[in-house]
């Protein structure tokens, strides 16, 4: 048997430990043979492959990013983008498709699959930590190490100046690493998209810590939305995915934060940097438990699955179903938080 191998959408920590077990297994238990399609689903829509074999893998595990390369390509929008990853997957030999990706890479599989019999299976990354079915996508553990660890450092800053530091997170529509890191760095305000906030409440919250003789950290997500505002975006284009750009929304409040309580107030847009460098042991851990599970769905032709993370066991979920709604922040968990806010 050949297994296609593709990672697709946004890169995250953990690409590699997945890339690297599924072809340990597949070579050395299951005898399989491997491709590597470049630069997600741009691979099977123009035919761009590597060789994928276990000597290609040594040595990835620690590496962040992608030796496939990823790209935000979607071939259900190019032209007889079907029929051309049918026709290269057919023409490089390829048996099974293991899809490495998020919400809408992800989505392409289940498509593929359900509509036109391409046989795939699914791992589930983001850092965003927002597919269903799955308690985590590898990828989120690493960016909120990295963030809590900027939230840790901007708190010493924030306090030799007394001025206000907002710090913009990823998340898109879900607020996990806002919640998560800003719990763990000790953030005097969180803002999730789940729930929009009210500006007089944050500046109150901001006011009241400087009282107490304290210089406030705020944690933004970059889609929270004030409640008498819209998405702050940086520009108006769309991916082939349809999704817009985010980012901004922490400079914006900045300013607003600066103009009602008249207190200096500064930005921290972590951006990118969430995503790259060495991922965490978590990370490393699950990314390699997803690659082997994966490579055991091929062998059992248990196709459109998905492997996901429900306690401490890897199981099996249809792809449609992990990608049918966004998995988002529960209204009682952000409450929690609430305890120290101000």
């Amino acid at each position: 048997m050949r297994v296609g191998v593709l990672t697709g959408g946004g890169d995250c920590p953990g690409l590699n430990a997945v890339i690297r077990a599924v072809v340990r297994k597949g070579v050395q238990e299951y005898g399989y043979d491997f491709t590597g399609f470049r630069d997600g689903w741009r691979g099977p829509l123009e035919g761009r492959t590597v060789p994928l074999d276990i000597p290609a893998v040594r040595g990835i595990l620690p590496r962040g990013g992608t030796i496939l390369g990823s790209s935000r390509t979607n071939p259900l929008q190019a032209e007889d983008g079907v029929r051309r990853v049918r026709e290269n997957l057919a023409e490089q030999g390829v048996d099974a498709l293991i899809v490495i990706g998020g919400e809408d890479t992800l989505g392409v599989a289940a498509t593929l699959y359900e509509e036109h019999g391409v046989p795939c299976v699914g791992v589930p990354k983001t850092i965003d930590n927002d597919l269903s079915g799955t308690d985590y996508t590898f990828g989120f553990d690493t960016a909120v190490n990295i963030a809590t660890e900027a939230i840790d450092r901007l708190h010493t800053t924030a306090e030799s100046h007394m001025r206000v530091l907002v710090c913009e997170v990823m998340g898109r529509h879900a607020g996990w690493i806002a919640l998560h890191s800003g719990l763990a760095g000790g953030a005097n305000v969180i803002l999730i998209p789940e729930r929009r906030f009210d500006l007089d409440q944050v500046c109150g919250w901001i006011t009241s810590r400087f009282e107490a003789a304290y210089a406030p950290i705020v944690v933004v997500a970059e889609g929270a939305m004030p409640s008498d505002g819209e998405l702050v975006l940086k520009d108006e284009s769309h991916d082939s995915f349809g999704h817009v750009r985010l980012s901004g929304v922490g400079e914006w409040l900045a300013k607003q934060i600066e103009r009602r309580t008249g207190k200096e107030a500064r930005t921290t847009v972590l951006g990118h940097v969430q995503r790259g460098g060495t991922p965490s042991a978590f990370d490393r851990w699950l990314a390699t438990r997803f690659g082997l599970h994966a490579i055991d769905c091929v062998r059992d032709g248990d196709f459109g699955k998905m492997v996901a993370l429900q306690g401490t066991r890897i199981e099996r979920i249809p792809i449609s179903e992990a990608t049918a709604r966004l998995k988002t922040v529960d209204p009682e968990l952000y409450a929690e938080a609430g305890v120290f806010f101000g």
